[in-house]
């Protein structure tokens, strides 16, 4: 699912709201995880998971195209860790 199709399953499920609406309220939730995250926190959404990051040391790495070696330096990236009932959900055969 695609962040445009979210926003019209919600719009289709609360009528009562209008697409615009919606799409700021999607906005201002994804904004408010990208901010938490930027501050070094983390964001638990019960029964779904939580996001938080972690830190990737620098590195030696190689451009593909010439081979030269290239210093990539450190930084912190997304992790996602699905909660008990998306682990469930997911591991259950119907």
């Amino acid at each position: 699912m695609i962040r445009s199709q979210l926003v019209q399953k919600l719009a289709v499920l609360h009528p009562d709201l209008s697409l615009q609406e919606v799409d700021r309220i999607v906005d201002i939730v994804f904004e408010s995880i990208g901010t938490r995250l930027a501050e070094g926190g983390r964001v638990e959404l019960r029964g779904f998971g939580a996001f938080t990051t972690r830190g990737r040391q620098g590195r030696t790495g190689r451009n593909p195209r010439t081979g030269a070696a290239v210093v990539v330096p450190a930084k912190r990236v997304p992790h996602f860790k699905p909660g008990k009932e998306m682990r469930t959900r997911l591991n259950t055969s119907d």
